[in-house]
């Protein structure tokens, strides 16, 4: 490749998560089954998946001066992801979540509070031209202010990077921002959220992406859970099916699994439909596992998983 990094610009947020057999209800009190602590935030679980898979990943975002900051940092050191751009804050606290898992189902509810991650400003995006210039693709979201991301996907196109927006969690966009996206990721829910088109289906994922379309993004994919991912642009219309990877223990961070993978193929050159479906294998292998950034998988487990599939389907056709 011409160019060595993918950037992504994001949150960290540290990950609390509960595991029970019932949501509780307001002024409730029940007991959980178990709790642990870990590395988050949407940005964040996506360089370490991208990290993991063999990419050069450097990650922007703001960190408070706090137990949870350093958590953040010492994941960064132990994956390997450059932290050149990772400004420091000492007037908010790191971004916290609180997730409540489902023992039986493996899905989540969720709550971040972004905390020092949505105070990364654009001016702050501007001061990592040097790193945007050596960078292949830019991938950012929505746990950092609109307008930071929207700067740093028109600084990522000036420079010559594609550019990939998961709009995550889900909020209305400005039309503006829609032409900077060579690639956009929602889930079903924010697809609705930007469209108005309630997405069940792969004939509601088609027609929500013709709207993404229409407003100006190049190409769409949607990811649509157990049913895989929905890709449209002008010329593909494609439902890849999801990978079965084993029993579903936590469906939390998938979605960034799949971001992670899909730009990581994306920057070896595949198509959009390989790199989805090699996007879908990594989150298909982080489902079967507890946690966020912990369940990444890493590149010799996916291609594993490859050569299974492969191998299933010259034994005995596609399923």
């Amino acid at each position: 490749m011409a160019h060595k990094w993918i950037t992504f610009a994001g949150s960290f947020v540290a990950d609390c998560a509960f595991r029970t057999n019932a949501l509780p209800g307001w002024g409730q009190t029940i007991m959980g089954s178990a709790f642990k602590l870990g590395p988050g935030g949407k940005g964040s679980n996506q360089a370490v998946a991208a990290a993991r898979l063999g990419a050069s990943v450097s990650f922007i975002c703001k960190l408070g001066e706090d137990v949870f900051g350093d958590l953040a940092r010492q994941t960064y050191k132990r994956e390997g992801i450059d932290t050149r751009y990772l400004f420091t804050t000492n007037d908010i606290f790191t971004g916290a979540a609180s997730i409540v898992i489902d023992d039986i189902r493996g899905e989540n509810a969720i709550v971040v509070v972004p905390g020092s991650g949505y105070q990364l400003t654009p001016r702050e995006i501007d001061q990592v031209r040097p790193l945007m210039a050596e960078s292949s693709l830019f991938v950012t979201q929505l746990e950092i202010p609109m307008a930071t991301a929207k700067r740093g996907l028109e600084l990522a196109r000036a420079l010559g990077a594609q550019t990939i927006l998961n709009p995550a969690p889900a909020m209305p966009l400005s039309p503006e921002v829609y032409p900077l996206c060579d690639y956009v990721t929602p889930n079903e829910w924010e697809a609705a959220e930007l469209t108005g088109i309630s997405v069940q289906t792969a004939d509601d994922a088609s027609r929500a992406a013709d709207v993404l379309l229409t407003l100006g993004a190049r190409n769409v994919v949607i990811t649509l859970g157990a049913q895989g991912a929905f890709v449209k642009n002008r010329g593909i219309a494609e439902l890849v099916p999801a990978v079965d990877a084993g029993p579903v223990i936590e469906t939390t961070g998938a979605g960034d699994a799949f971001n992670g993978g899909f730009a990581v193929a994306l920057a070896e050159g595949m198509d959009i439909v390989s790199a989805t479906r090699f996007g879908c294998a990594v989150a298909g292998i982080s489902v079967t596992r507890h946690g966020t950034a912990n369940s990444m998988p890493t590149r010799r487990e996916v291609e594993e998983l490859s050569r299974k599939i492969n191998q299933a389907r010259e034994a005995h056709g596609p399923a």
